[in-house]
Parts: structure tokens; C-alpha cells; sequence
């Protein structure tokens, strides 16, 4: 994206006025998507038409010897807080970072089989979502430490307790979809050229986390662990990826995932893709189910303007016998 316009800012202010402080650059940079969207048969899709606008702030500077770096994404309204971030760049010792939505750990390789547009599963089940995403910390209210060593790198997240997105000042209380408990992940990724296979990319992660609420006791921490490879030749992208989340609690569901994908970019400017994913929804005295998901994308890129579009359908939604789809066609503009 385009920068359209930089100030000048202080690095530290607030409570922290009194400290000598360097001055920084923000960069201002932005983006609309205007999109038609089709749902299935089952829902009420209404007006399909929608716009989202994006501006994003990015702010750098040195605070004693550290490179200090901030970012906040604001999506549909100005005021509104999408994501942000505030890293410290240690140099040869990493980077630590507070995350408030952005992405950390292992839910940056939730899903890594390759796409031309949106996911197979993006639209599908508002409510409950597609299953075997792994992902035991988040990215709300996670402590995110990022390191690369001998080409492989490191994406480290600790949340100490709860899932909440908190202001300053404040804390977030336990409740059931906050679960009000602590969690650790961490995702390893590495290009072929590392490991010696030329053209692929591979990563790995597994994390755990508490179960119930700060008052509740539970059986076992909830596990996450997932593993994919990605192989380029040409101008064809292939990847597979196998996950898997372990219920803690005696009697709970498991899920067990499998991806795959294949994205080509036919010339420069146009890309194709078609993936599938089967989650079997392991219950406890019961039959295993399975969902079965499958989505087809394409995008066409001009400069700074992109057309893109994808089709997305589930069956057996959640393990639970329901179906879904979902039609979407976006037309994005960066500045």
C-alpha cells in the first residue's frame, strides 16, 4: 500500500511524558473493499451488498537502544480498534511483543494451504465456524516473542489468563467464552532451502491450554498440534496439513483435521485455487463424524485495484448434520 500521510509523533507519552523520548514517524496507510455476497439456501442473506474500509498506522522508533514499533489496523469504523501491536526489536536477542488481535504463535499457521483469495472456510458458520483451526493462546491479550535461528523461525505466544481484549487499566473477568485461563503455544517455519528440500516450506506447532474458568477444575489442559508442507514448482503451489486439538475434559470431542490445496498463478496477473479439508469430530460414545469442506477461488490483481472472488461450501457443520455456503466476490482498492 501507498503511504498518504506521515506525522510526527512521541514514542512514549501518557504516563510516561516525564521520560526523554525520540521522535518517530507514523506512516498512514488504507484500503476498500467493496463485496457482494450470496449465503446458502438455510440463511437469510438479505442486502448482499457491503463496503469495508481499513486504515492502518504504523509507528517506528529507538527508546533506549531498542528499536520500539507500533501498529493498529482500524476496519469499517475509525474509532474502532481491529488490531494492534507494540513490539520491541532486541536485536540478536528477538523481538517481544504485546498482541491485541494481530496474530501470534501458533494461530499464525492455523491454516497454511495455499489460497488465490479467501480460505475454504471464510463465510462458512458464522456462528460456530469450521472446525480443526488449532490455536491453544490466540492473539488477544498474548505476550508474543518471535525469534529466526539457522532459517528457522520461532512464533511464541503466552497468555496468562483469559481471551479477553482489555483497554488500559483494566482486566478481563473469567467467563465461559472467556474461559478465563491460561495458555502457551508456538509455531516453527523454515523454507526448503534449510532443511534441504529446494521449493518447499514447512512449519510445525503445538501449544496447550487451561480448561474451565478460574473457578472450575477440569480433567486435562486442552492440546493443539498441527503440521504442514507446502511445495512450489512453477508457477503451481501445492500444500497439505494435518491438525489436531485434544480436548482436556473427559467425555469431550476431539477434533482431527486434514487440508490440502492448489493455487496456480495462470499469468501475472490472474490466480486460481481449489482446496478441501476433512475435520472428524472424534466424540466420546459415539459415532465420529465428519465435516467435509471444499472451496474454489480466483483473483484477478491490476496495480493497486483487485478483483477477487470464491465459493465455499461445508457439510456436516461442526460434527452437528448441517450444511452451509457461502458466494462472495470483493473488489479492493489500496492507498
Amino acid at each position: 500500500m501507498n503511504n498518504i500521510k506521515k506525522v510526527g509523533l512521541t514514542a512514549l507519552a501518557g504516563s510516561l511524558a516525564a521520560i526523554s523520548a525520540n521522535a518517530a514517524e507514523m506512516t498512514v496507510s488504507g484500503a476498500s473493499v467493496l463485496t457482494y455476497t450470496s449465503e446458502g439456501a438455510t440463511e437469510v442473506t438479505g442486502n448482499s451488498w457491503g463496503m469495508k474500509t481499513n486504515l492502518g498506522f504504523t509507528a517506528s522508533g529507538e527508546v533506549n537502544g531498542y528499536t520500539v514499533s507500533y501498529m493498529q489496523t482500524s476496519a469499517d469504523k475509525f474509532a474502532g480498534m481491529s488490531s494492534a501491536r507494540l513490539s520491541v526489536d532486541m536485536g540478536d536477542l528477538g523481538t517481544l511483543a504485546f498482541d491485541q488481535g494481530s496474530g501470534s504463535g501458533l494461530s499464525t499457521i492455523d491454516d497454511k494451504t495455499p489460497t488465490a483469495a479467501e480460505e475454504i472456510w471464510d463465510g462458512l458458520g458464522a456462528a460456530t465456524g469450521v472446525g480443526g483451526r488449532v490455536g491453544a493462546a490466540g492473539s488477544s491479550g498474548v505476550f508474543n516473542y518471535i525469534k529466526t535461528y539457522a532459517g528457522v523461525n520461532l512464533n511464541a505466544a503466552f497468555r496468562p489468563s483469559g481471551a479477553a481484549t482489555n483497554s488500559d487499566g483494566s482486566s478481563g473477568g473469567s467467563s465461559a467464552a472467556d474461559s478465563g485461563s491460561a495458555a502457551w503455544d508456538f509455531a516453527l517455519t523454515t523454507d526448503g532451502e534449510t532443511v534441504g528440500l529446494p521449493g518447499f516450506k514447512v512449519g510445525a506447532g503445538y501449544g496447550e491450554a487451561e480448561g474451565g474458568t478460574q473457578k472450575d477444575t477440569r480433567d486435562g489442559d486442552d492440546k493443539h498440534a498441527t503440521v504442514f508442507a507446502n511445495y512450489a514448482y512453477g508457477p503451481a503451489n501445492f500444500g497439505a496439513q494435518i491438525s489436531d486439538i485434544n480436548k482436556g475434559k473427559n467425555g469431550a470431542t476431539n477434533q482431527e483435521a486434514v487440508r490440502w490445496g492448489l493455487a496456480v498463478n495462470v499469468n501475472e496477473s490472474l490466480s486460481v485455487s481449489y482446496g478441501e479439508s476433512t475435520v472428524t469430530y472424534a466424540k466420546a460414545g459415539a459415532l465420529h463424524v465428519d465435516e467435509d469442506t471444499a472451496g474454489v477461488a480466483v483473483a484477478y490483481t491490476m496495480g493497486s485495484m483487485k478483483l477477487a472472488g470464491n465459493r465455499n461450501m461445508v457439510n456436516n457443520l461442526g460434527g452437528s448434520g448441517g450444511s452451509d455456503e457461502m458466494t462472495e466476490i470483493a473488489l479492493s482498492f489500496a492507498f
